[in-house]
């Protein structure tokens, strides 16, 4: 008789204000797995983690662990039982060291009561290099390249006893290196019987890493299978349904890049020449032209988030010129950049937005100062928020609806359209698809080429390869703060992305 798997849930449901999170849904993790969970925002997967990992409590059906029942009824309660989660946005303290990160909260004591930090990095140390990481304990947490931060938390995970780990898209803003030193520790961990649950909307890496994956789709199990047995196509069909190829090419083929001739006749919108801000990037110049989508790829830290922030003048380029519809511009802070005609769309959404405040407040909020001059007008922001819903598919289809309520990407959604009531001349997004499953980046490919079409400049900078095959007609690849590669009039791949950065 085979062994009981290590975690396993029955018919578990779960219902928020009557809408249907979860239905019925079978799920089981074997010791010594790793399990990728993918699907669509809103699809189901953060409640099942949040069930297992004891921030919610199902409505209906049972979870065992080790073959017996359990309930929790709190995060405090799943890890005294060893299920640990590493989530998307680290939870690391940047200004504190390594060791203090990796023993928080079990920081060893001496005979005082006094943290016996000899002791702490000796164990930190140890641990670590147990695990196969040489790193200095004593080091700042905020010196370290991202990879290493997440490998740490992984650590920190550990050392707290999990022998269950949940994975919350850890290789979203990872490079390839760093990527291959992750799956290094997690074969390692999984071969001394540790079980992971892999969750990704990047499917390379769930097929690169996983033993086995299950696909969620609204609220249920829509196919699990061994990944031996199973291709990309077959996790899009499951995650999406078939008939949805605007994001199909570039998840699994190359793609021809229609480059700057597609808009040879339409001016130059913006164009900067030896654009250059510290560390951060340097000697950039690059033009973008009415009707044309820039792409600008690299690896995390490559530079090209600094740019798009310099852009809009959050973090203002210290030497180079910038010129707009051919006049040149110093765009001191976003009130200039915005007075220019520039738009952004940041690569937190949360820094824009304001989850408590309905729809309509978060998209016509950037734009009070055109509607009313003495007094607002709900009435006319309702209006335009109901027009952005319908040409944006913003579901549920509600303004007066609290924002935090949508998935994410129909946040992203309403951060679009926060800048379209009185388009802007240049269009700036930085990782406009992170964190969405594919259904919602298609959404989002669709939006961007219908607003290039309209004349729109746009530049997309992005370390999702798939993200800028998808938009781009023309891709610049940075390196270091310096613009490697140009991709035009040519048939470019994810594979060739990745080399030139």
């Amino acid at each position: 008789m085979p062994p009981a798997p290590l975690l396993e849930l029955r018919a578990v449901a779960k219902s928020f204000g009557g809408v249907a999170a979860l239905k019925g849904v079978d799920f089981t993790l074997d010791a010594g797995e790793i399990h990728g969970l993918v699907g669509e925002n809103g699809a189901g997967k953060s409640t099942l983690m949040k069930i297992i990992a004891g921030v919610h409590a199902g409505d209906q059906g049972e979870m065992r662990l080790a073959g017996d029942v359990v309930r929790f009824r709190s995060a405090r309660d799943a890890r005294a039982a060893g299920i640990g989660m590493v989530h998307q946005e680290l939870a690391i303290v940047p200004t504190l060291s390594v060791a203090e990160n990796v023993l928080l909260g079990m920081q060893p004591r001496n005979r005082l009561g006094f943290i016996d930090w000899p002791a702490m990095i000796a164990i930190a140390k140890r641990h670590l290099e147990n695990l196969g990481l040489v790193v200095d304990p004593r080091a700042e947490m905020a010196s370290l390249p991202l990879g290493m931060q997440q490998l740490i938390e992984i650590a920190r995970v550990l050392f707290s006893g999990a022998r269950l780990i949940i994975l919350d898209e850890p290789t979203s803003a990872l490079s390839p290196p760093e990527i291959t030193r992750l799956f290094a520790l997690l074969k390692r961990l999984r071969a001394e019987g540790r079980s992971f649950i892999f969750i990704s909307h990047f499917l390379d890496d769930v097929l690169a890493i996983c033993d086995r994956v299950t696909v969620f789709r609204n609220g249920a199990k829509a196919g699990a299978a061994r990944v031996g047995d199973i291709d990309k196509a077959w996790l899009i069909e499951r995650m999406i349904g078939a008939g949805h190829h605007e994001l199909e090419e570039s998840y699994l083929g190359e793609i021809q890049l229609r480059g700057p001739e597609g808009a040879a006749d339409a001016a130059v919108v913006l164009a900067a020449e030896g654009l250059g801000r510290g560390t951060s990037f340097q000697d950039v110049s690059l033009t973008v032209r009415a009707g044309e989508v820039l792409g600008i790829y690299g690896f995390m830290g490559s530079g090209q988030l600094d740019l798009a922030r310099a852009l809009f003048g959050k973090t203002p380029p210290e030497r180079g010129i910038l010129r707009i519809e051919g006049r040149a511009v110093r765009l001191r802070n976003t009130t200039r950049a915005r007075r220019a005609g520039l738009a952004f769309v940041p690569e937190s959404r949360r820094s824009m937005l304001f989850a408590l405040e309905p729809l309509y407040k978060n998209m016509s909020i950037s734009v009070l100062d055109r509607l009313a001059r003495l007094w607002l007008k709900p009435k006319r922001e309702r209006e335009i928020a109901r027009r952005h819903i319908a040409q944006l598919s913003i579901r549920p289809a509600q303004p007066d609806r609290p924002l935090g309520t949508l998935s994410g990407g129909n946040q992203q959604k309403v951060a679009l359209a926060k800048w379209l009531t009185f388009a802007p001349k240049v269009l700036l997004l930085s990782e406009p698809t992170r964190g969405m499953d594919v259904g919602a980046k298609e959404d989002v490919v669709r939006i961007v080429r219908r607003l290039r079409n309209e004349g729109l400049a746009i530049i997309v900078a992005s370390a999702e390869p798939e993200t800028v095959l998808a938009l781009a007609d023309r891709i610049l690849v940075m390196r270091k703060g310096r613009i490697a590669r140009e991709f035009a009039n040519e048939t470019v791949s994810k594979d060739r992305l990745l080399a030139a950065a």
